[in-house]
């Protein structure tokens, strides 16, 4: 039950970081896109053994935490789950490569250990700027961004509705979950023979739901095409954030900027 309160509190609270008046909120999400988009590329590009280059690209996380005044803290606890599981996808590389390609005083460095580290952290740098553009950009924003590079208005409508009915599946899980409680109160979580009954239940009831909300949509004039509901940032200042960062990424990723900290570790 908490879980689940937990999550849309969670959901809840992006849209309100999202709807928030701050600088990095009002850019265009076209260019807070593109920008993500360029960043996940660049973290993903690093050679394998580059664990300098591509912690530095952490850079770009921590000036998005600032401007946009979201918790690091929180967005570590609400992604943890996925964290971990991005941490794990690395692990066995050390046991793979033994190869010894650097030194930190008395202790070999094998690629592996190297490897596992950059793998690790590009994974959780990809989900991490993932975040900040879920969270600094209403999904209206996003679906919107996405309608500018020409996606598909069926795709959009998948993307949105998927979002939106979330919030309304775990409603509804809610429901059924105080109201089974309610009904055994001596009883720690569901009992296993109950399990297919409700998800039974969940699902109908979801999607009874689900039939509500596209309807509203229908009835305000929804026909898949986004448009922007809230003054942006001018077109000057969202096409000097895209340059600016994607130069900052460039030069990351071509200009040696960590050989004088490598060098001292030797490798």
């Amino acid at each position: 039950m908490g879980n689940i309160r937990e999550a849309i509190y969670g959901i809840h609270q992006a849209d309100e970081i999202a709807a928030k008046d701050q600088w990095l909120q009002n850019l265009h999400p076209l260019a807070k896109l593109l920008v993500t988009f360029g960043y996940i590329l660049t973290v993903v590009s690093f050679h394998k053994y580059d664990l300098l280059g591509t912690a530095g690209m952490g850079l770009y996380l921590f000036v998005l935490f600032y401007l946009g005044e979201i918790p690091f803290g929180r967005a570590l606890r609400q992604l943890k789950a996925i964290l971990w599981i991005v941490a794990a996808v690395g692990i066995a590389n050390p046991f793979l490569d033994h190869q010894v390609i650097g030194h930190i005083g008395g202790f070999a460095l094998t690629g592996g250990m190297i490897s596992m580290i950059t793998l690790m952290l590009k994974g959780i740098y990809a989900v991490l700027a993932s975040y900040l553009l879920v969270v600094s950009t209403s999904i209206e924003g996003i679906c919107y961004g996405l309608q500018c590079l020409h996606v598909p208005k069926t795709f959009l409508t998948v993307i949105l509705l998927i979002y939106r009915y979330i919030i309304v599946l775990l409603k509804e899980a809610e429901r059924i979950t105080l109201a089974y409680e309610m009904r055994a109160p001596g009883q720690k979580g569901i009992h296993w023979k109950a399990w297919g009954s409700l998800a039974g239940q969940l699902l109908l009831r979801s999607i009874d739901r689900a039939q509500v909300v596209y309807e509203s949509m229908m009835l305000r004039g929804y026909d898949g095409t986004f448009r922007l509901v809230r003054k942006k940032s001018g077109f000057g200042v969202s096409a000097g954030y895209v340059a600016g960062w994607m130069a900052v990424f460039l030069a990351f990723r071509i200009l040696p900027l960590f050989e004088i900290v490598g060098g001292i570790f030797r490798f």
